[in-house]
C-alpha cells in the first residue's frame, strides 16, 4: 500500500512538473511571437478632405503589410472616425487605437490652419509604451522599401529635410508614458508653438537634434541609445526629384518618399500627375494593394451618363425658334444677344470646371483624366448644338488640354528645367491658335444669333428648319 502511494506521489509531482514546464513554454513562446516593435500612423476627422485622409492611410499600412515589416501596425484614430473605416483598417492588418482629440491650445494663434487643429494627437506615440520602438509615419509616405532597421535608432531620431529644422512626417522614438505626460501638461500650458502644429511642438521638444550624429544601423542588429539625425533617405522630399527627374540622395538608401506640398496637390488626387511625375509612382503602390474598387461605380455611371449626353444633344438639338423676338435692331434685341452671348460663354468656361468636381479625387489619374476629358467634351456638346457654335474651334482649348498632358508625361526628359521649358515652349505655340479659335467662336455665335431662324420676328412663324429634326 505504501508504495502504491509512493508511486501516486511520485505520478503527480512528474505531471507538475509537465505543467509548470508546459505553461513556461506556452509563456516563452508569447513572449517570442509578441512583436516588439510598431509603424504608427495616425487619423482624424474635421478636414475637408477626410476621406482622402482615410484612403492614403490605407495604402500606408497594406503596402507595408505587403513589405512584410516585422512589426505591428497601429492606427492611432479619434473616437469620430466612422465605424465602417475603422473596421476597414482592421481588415488590412492594422491595430486601431481610438483616443480622444488633445485640445490643441494653439488653435486660435494668428496664422494658425485649421487642418493641424488634431494632428498634436500624433503624441500619442509616446503612450505606447507596450512597445520597445515606434516609427510614427504621415500618411503621405511612399516605401520603396522594407525599413525595419529604423528600430535599431535610440529614443528619438528624425530627418532635416530643412538645413535646420527636421521633419515629423517619419520619426523614431521610444515610447514613455513619463514623457507623453510631460508633453501633455507642454501643450496644456501653451509652450511655445510656432506653426501650432505637430511640426513645431515636437522640434521644440528636441531643439538640440541638429547636432546629435548620423544613424547607421549596427550591424549586430543591437538598439542604440540616445537621440540621432536619420539619413535623408529615409524622408526624401518629392521636390527633389522633379529638379532631376531622378532620386540623387547620396547619403542613406533611398527608402521613403514623403509628399510634404500642398494639400491639392498629394499624390492621391487624380490630377497631380502629371503635373507631379511623382503621383503616378503613389498610384501604382495603391493599384497594387488596395485597388479602386470605391471608384469604379462612381467613374461608370458617369461615363455612361456624359456619352448618353453626347449622343441626344446630336440627335435632338434644341429648338429655339420658340424665342420669338424682333429683329430689328431696337436696345431690346441687342441686349437679348448679348444676353445670349454670355450663356454661351459661360456654358464652355462651366464645361471645363463641372467635370472636374465631379471626377472621383482619388481615382487613378489616368482615368481620371479621361473622365474629365469625356465630360468636358459632353457638356461642350450641349453650347456646340444649341448655339450652332464650329466644333472644330470650340474644342481647341479642348485639345490643348490633352496635348499639354502628353507634353508633361513624356517619360524621356533629362531633367526638371527640360521638361518645364518644354511646357513653356507648348503654352506659347498654343496661345495664339487658341485667341484665333476664340475669335471664331465669338464671330459663329454672332452670326447665329442674327439668324432669322434663331431669332424670328414676333408673329411670324419660324420656317422649317433642321433645329426641328432629328439628326
Amino acid at each position: 500500500m505504501g508504495r502504491i502511494d509512493s508511486v501516486l506521489r511520485s505520478a503527480g509531482l512528474t505531471m507538475l512538473l509537465v505543467a509548470v514546464a508546459a505553461a513556461a513554454l506556452v509563456e516563452r513562446s508569447g513572449a517570442a511571437t509578441r512583436r516588439r516593435y510598431v509603424y504608427a500612423t495616425m487619423m482624424y476627422m474635421g478636414t475637408p478632405r477626410d476621406y482622402e485622409f482615410y484612403v492614403a492611410t490605407r495604402v500606408l499600412i497594406r503596402s507595408l503589410a505587403k513589405l512584410k515589416v516585422d512589426a505591428d501596425l497601429i492606427v492611432i484614430a479619434s473616437k469620430d472616425v466612422p465605424l465602417p473605416w475603422v473596421h476597414a483598417l482592421g481588415e488590412d492588418g492594422a491595430k486601431v487605437k481610438r483616443v480622444d482629440s488633445l485640445n490643441n491650445t494653439y488653435k486660435n494663434q494668428k496664422n494658425f490652419d485649421l487642418r493641424f487643429k488634431l494632428s498634436l494627437n500624433k503624441l500619442y506615440a509616446w503612450s505606447l509604451v507596450e512597445y520597445d520602438r515606434v516609427v510614427m509615419l504621415d500618411a503621405d509616405n511612399l516605401f520603396l522599401r522594407k525599413t525595419d532597421e529604423l528600430f535599431q535608432c535610440g529614443q528619438f531620431c528624425a530627418v532635416f529635410i530643412n538645413p535646420c529644422i527636421f521633419h515629423t512626417g517619419l520619426f523614431v522614438l521610444q515610447p514613455s508614458m513619463k514623457l507623453f505626460n510631460g508633453m501633455a501638461h507642454q501643450l496644456k500650458i501653451g509652450r511655445e508653438n510656432p506653426d501650432g502644429a505637430d511640426q513645431g511642438f515636437i522640434c521644440g521638444y528636441f531643439p538640440n537634434l541638429l547636432d546629435r550624429p548620423m544613424f547607421h544601423p549596427p550591424s549586430n542588429g543591437s538598439r542604440l541609445v540616445g537621440h540621432f539625425r536619420l539619413p535623408l533617405g529615409y524622408q526624401m522630399d518629392a521636390s527633389y526629384y522633379y529638379l532631376k527627374l531622378r532620386w540623387n540622395i547620396p547619403c542613406g538608401s533611398n527608402s521613403v518618399i514623403t509628399f510634404p506640398s500642398a494639400p491639392w496637390l498629394k499624390p492621391w488626387y487624380w490630377w497631380s500627375w502629371p503635373v507631379l511625375p511623382l503621383g503616378l509612382s503613389w498610384h501604382q503602390q495603391r493599384l497594387h494593394t488596395l485597388g479602386y474598387g470605391a471608384e469604379v461605380p462612381s467613374a461608370v455611371i458617369q461615363s455612361v451618363f456624359y456619352l448618353a449626353m453626347i449622343a441626344m444633344t446630336r440627335l435632338a438639338r434644341p429648338n429655339f425658334s420658340k424665342l420669338c423676338y424682333q429683329r430689328s435692331a431696337d436696345k431690346n434685341t441687342s441686349l437679348i444677344q448679348a444676353s445670349l452671348k454670355a450663356v454661351a460663354l459661360l456654358s464652355m468656361l462651366t464645361s471645363y470646371i463641372i467635370p472636374f468636381f465631379l471626377v472621383p479625387h482619388t481615382i487613378h489619374p489616368i482615368a481620371g483624366w479621361g473622365l474629365y476629358l469625356l465630360g468636358s467634351f459632353a457638356f461642350f456638346s450641349i453650347a456646340i448644338n444649341a448655339f450652332m457654335l464650329p466644333a472644330s474651334s470650340v474644342l481647341v482649348p479642348w485639345a490643348g488640354i490633352l496635348g499639354v498632358l502628353v507634353v508633361m508625361a513624356y517619360p524621356l526628359y533629362t531633367e526638371g528645367v527640360v521638361r518645364a521649358l518644354a511646357v513653356f515652349s507648348y503654352a506659347f505655340c498654343c496661345a495664339p491658335v487658341v485667341w484665333s479659335a476664340l475669335v471664331r467662336v465669338l464671330a459663329s455665335l454672332q452670326v447665329s444669333l442674327e439668324r432669322e431662324a434663331f431669332l424670328p420676328r414676333i408673329g411670324e412663324s419660324s420656317p422649317d428648319s433642321g433645329f426641328n429634326k432629328l439628326y
